[in-house]
């Protein structure tokens, strides 16, 4: 098959991760006769640098015409301060509402070679498989903002529209898992979120072999660390899942493990890892690109249809997992370049990569 993917590597490792994913989807292209062709934009604050905007235009027309958006990291103290009027940060949630995706997928498995860095104990690790469903374009994050001298607003706002095309993507979701769904709100206190356990409901009579379970997001919280196995499909809405998805990081040992998958109602996808731009150990070859790695998997998966690739990608990040190399913050001393070269081989079923990182990243397929 065709296609065209736009990569924003963005800020701090951004542009390294990203650049190791990229080598990998070459590599299942190579391999699988596909035609991949690459476009790389700005975004974040290295797009504010060179144009003044968080999201150029000329960014924002090539993902809306691409089959896949691939994103790095945006972000970092040179762009921090709070009172700016513009932010990288404001990229990224630009270009989430412009493609129209509300569903963010964040899965959510400890490897069984990684327990040990996680802060929970052996047992409450085992059979741990959730995939986190947060709404993506709607809430706090993008409601109205408001600001004087000594007060400060942010509007909260949903509609039972936006809710219910995301539960029902949760839904369909966990048809095709354990069937199980858990939604997470603070309806015992907010208004938005009893219309969001009232929708939820209403849905869930669509899906009678699915169960549903309603949490309160401060009670989810500790749920997690105390039976993280207890749960199967998740669905928040934008804060609650931003802050629990980093929370459920930590169960797996690192950010640097975990990818993400930004869905609407099109095959077009904004792929991602979790973790930030990390700009303490940005240009060092030493950032963790599982992640991303991972993300362009899922990408194969949902945006390009081409499961098989997507599963054998997948594999080849277990076995690394399993046999090494790892990079220093799941406890090794591997830098990008060797997670990369590994997976690679893994992918290609040889003990050394036919086609490395080097051979792979600057090449053109398509």
């Amino acid at each position: 098959m065709k296609a065209h993917i736009v990569t924003l590597p963005g800020d701090g490792v951004g542009p390294e991760v990203t650049a190791a994913a990229v080598a990998v989807l070459k590599a299942v292209a190579g391999h699988g006769g596909h035609e991949f062709s690459f476009e790389e934009q700005l975004i974040g604050g290295c797009a504010i640098d060179a144009t003044g905007e968080p999201l150029p235009a000329a960014t924002l027309d090539a993902c809306r015409r691409a089959d896949a958006v691939l994103l790095g990291a945006v972000g970092g103290p040179k762009w921090s301060d709070p009172n700016a009027k513009v932010r990288p940060e404001q990229g990224l949630l630009g270009l989430r509402a412009a493609l129209g995706v509300y569903a963010n997928l964040r899965p959510l498995a400890v490897h069984p070679a990684l327990a040990k860095l996680s802060p929970l104990k052996d047992e409450k690790l085992k059979d741990v498989d959730v995939l986190f469903v947060r709404e993506l374009t709607g809430g706090a994050y993008f409601g109205a903002k408001t600001r004087t001298a000594d007060t400060a607003t942010d509007e909260c706002k949903y509609t039972e529209a936006e809710i219910e095309r995301v539960a029902r993507r949760a839904f369909e979701l966990a048809r095709a898992r354990k069937n199980h769904v858990t939604s997470v709100d603070k309806a015992n206190v907010l208004e938005t979120s009893r219309l969001w356990r009232s929708t939820v409901t209403r849905i869930a009579a669509d899906y009678p072999d699915v169960k549903l379970e309603h949490q309160l997001v401060d009670s989810m919280a500790m749920l997690l660390l105390t039976r993280p196995a207890s749960y199967d499909v998740v669905v928040t809405e934008n804060l609650f899942g931003d802050i629990l998805t980093d929370e459920a990081a930590a169960i797996a040992g690192s950010l640097g493990l975990l990818p993400s998958a930004s869905l609407g109602d099109g095959k077009v996808g904004l792929y991602e890892p979790i973790h930030g731009s990390a700009p303490d150990i940005a240009g060092q070859g030493v950032a963790n690109p599982v992640g991303t790695i991972l993300s362009a998997a899922l990408l194969l998966r949902h945006s390009l249809g081409l499961a098989k690739e997507a599963a054998a990608v997948e594999a080849a990040v277990e076995r690394v997992l399993r046999d090494g190399p790892h990079s220093r913050d799941i406890g090794g001393k591997a830098g990008t370049v060797q997670v990369c070269d590994a997976v690679l081989a893994a992918f290609a079923g040889r003990s050394s990569a036919a086609d490395t990182y080097a051979d792979l990243v600057n090449s053109c397929c398509g």
